[in-house]
C-alpha cells in the first residue's frame, strides 16, 4: 500500500494531501475505481451531486465500512453544494440529500461548488432559456450562503466547510462575514495554470488550496467533442521539460506534475480509472525534484484554463463568473 501525507486545515482536521477525483465516470467505472483506490491506500475521495455518482460511491463506502475494511474516521469524503442550490435556504436539505446518497452521517468537508448560481427546474434539472442557456440565479448571495454553510459544522453534518472556484475578491467578501473561515478553496491548478496570486492569498489567510485537474484533463477532449464544443486541450504529459524530468527520476510525467504541486503544500485530487495509475499517482514521495527542475516547471505557466465552464453555457452572464 502506498503512503500518503496530510495537511492540517484551519478547522484542525487533517486532510490527505492526495485524493481521488471522480468527475465524468459512470456508476460502474466509479465503483471499480473507488474499490481499487481504497485497496491501494486512498482515503480521500472527492465528489459532487453534479457528477451524478454519489449513490455509486455510497455503495462502495458502505461495503467497506460494513466489512470493517476501513473505519469512518480514516476516510476523508468531500462533496459540494451545486450551483442550483446556492441559496442559504437550500444548504441543509442539499447536504442531507448527498449524505443519504453517500450513506454517511457526515462529510469531512462540504464546499460551495461555485460562486455562480443557477436556477433549477422542479425535477432538479438545470433550467435553460429559449436559447438553451443556463438561467442565472441573481438572488443567491455567497455571503448569506456561507453563513448557512457554517451551521453545518455545529450541526455535525460537515466536519469542515470550504469553497471552490472562488477568486480573491469573492473570498474577501466571505471572510468579512465568516465566523468559520473556509478550510479550502478548490481550484484548477497545474503547470499551465498556476494562479500564483490566488494561491499566495489563500496561504496567507490559512486556506488550503485543493488542485483539481492537476494533470490537465485529457478525458475532457471527448466530453467537449460530444457536446459539440470545438476546443482542443493540451496534454501535459507531452511537455518536453516534464518528460525530461520524469526520465531523470525514473518516474512518469504524471508523478512529476503531482510532486511539483504537493511540494507547494497544495492538495491534489487526480482522477484515474486504472489501478496501476492510481498506485502511481499516490506514489510520489520517494523522489525529490531539484531546485532547477522546480524552476523549469514553474516557468511553464501559460494562464491556460482547461475548465472554463463552457459545459455550462450561459454561466458567463452571471455577475460572479470570473473565469
Amino acid at each position: 500500500m502506498a503512503s500518503n501525507q496530510f495537511l492540517t486545515l484551519n478547522s484542525g482536521h487533517k486532510m490527505p494531501i492526495i485524493g481521488l477525483g471522480t468527475w465524468n465516470a459512470s456508476d460502474q467505472e466509479v465503483e471499480a475505481s473507488i474499490d481499487a483506490a481504497l485497496e491501494v491506500g486512498y482515503r480521500h475521495i472527492d465528489t459532487a451531486p453534479v457528477y451524478r455518482n454519489e449513490k455509486a460511491i455510497g455503495r462502495v463506502l458502505k461495503r467497506w465500512l460494513d466489512a470493517g475494511k476501513v473505519k469512518r474516521e480514516e476516510l476523508f469524503i468531500v462533496t459540494k453544494l451545486p450551483t442550483f442550490a446556492n441559496r442559504a435556504s437550500d444548504v441543509e436539505a442539499t447536504i442531507k440529500k448527498s449524505l443519504a446518497d453517500l450513506q454517511l452521517d457526515y462529510v469531512d468537508i462540504y464546499l460551495i461548488h461555485s460562486p455562480v448560481s443557477s436556477v433549477a427546474n422542479a425535477d432538479g434539472s438545470l433550467k435553460l432559456d429559449a436559447d438553451g442557456l443556463m438561467v442565472p440565479d441573481l438572488e443567491a448571495d455567497i455571503t448569506t450562503t456561507w453563513t448557512a454553510m457554517e451551521k453545518l459544522v455545529s450541526s455535525g453534518l460537515a466536519k469542515s466547510v470550504g469553497v471552490s472556484n472562488f477568486d480573491q475578491e469573492q473570498l474577501e467578501r466571505v471572510l468579512k462575514v465568516a465566523k468559520i473561515p473556509p478550510a479550502t478553496n478548490q481550484i484548477e491548478h497545474h503547470v499551465y495554470l498556476q494562479q500564483r496570486d490566488l494561491v499566495d492569498f489563500c496561504k496567507a489567510k490559512g486556506i488550503v488550496i485543493t488542485a483539481y485537474s492537476p494533470l490537465g484533463s485529457n478525458g475532457r477532449n471527448k466530453v467537449y467533442a460530444s457536446a459539440g464544443i470545438n476546443r482542443e486541450l493540451p496534454n501535459l504529459f507531452d511537455i518536453p521539460e516534464v518528460k525530461e524530468i520524469a526520465t531523470a527520476h525514473g518516474k512518469t510525467p504524471a508523478q512529476v506534475l503531482l510532486r511539483w504541486i504537493v511540494d507547494n503544500g497544495i492538495v491534489i485530487i487526480p482522477k484515474s480509472l486504472n489501478r496501476e495509475r492510481l498506485k502511481q499517482n499516490l506514489n510520489v514521495f520517494d523522489f525529490k525534484l531539484t531546485t532547477e527542475e522546480v524552476a523549469k516547471l514553474s516557468a511553464l505557466d501559460q494562464n491556460f484554463r482547461i475548465c472554463d465552464w463552457c459545459l455550462l453555457p450561459g454561466a458567463q452572464r452571471h455577475p460572479e463568473y470570473k473565469f
